[in-house]
């Protein structure tokens, strides 16, 4: 089974995954940003990649699908840089997986 793969960012950092033919969406309210997130999770989407600067307007929204198998939410850097958010939330889960930090 093949799942989707969503983007939701600015439009200068998601639109390049249009060529990998990624559902990209460009918005910039937290609650827009919620419901595109709910949507996607509903329609099975096997990953949404969002910006960090966008991940932090729902912090709630990504917390609740942080357990989750599917959709994987991953924290990507916009195009003008990295928060360091995204590499914090994946060491986190490396440490809960094996124990410690292995990066």
């Amino acid at each position: 089974m093949t799942h989707k793969i969503g983007a939701i960012g600015d439009k200068d950092s998601v639109l390049p995954f249009k060529l990998f033919n990624f559902d990209v969406r460009v918005t910039k309210q937290a609650n827009e940003i919620r419901r595109i997130i709910e949507e996607m999770a509903r329609e099975k989407y096997g990953v949404i990649y969002i910006t960090e600067q966008y991940a932090q307007l729902v912090p709630d929204t990504i917390k609740r699908y942080e357990e989750a198998l599917i959709p994987a939410i991953v924290l990507i850097p916009n195009h003008q840089g990295t928060l360091g958010i995204g590499k914090q939330m994946i060491q986190d889960q490396v440490e809960r997986a094996v124990g410690q930090n292995i990066l």
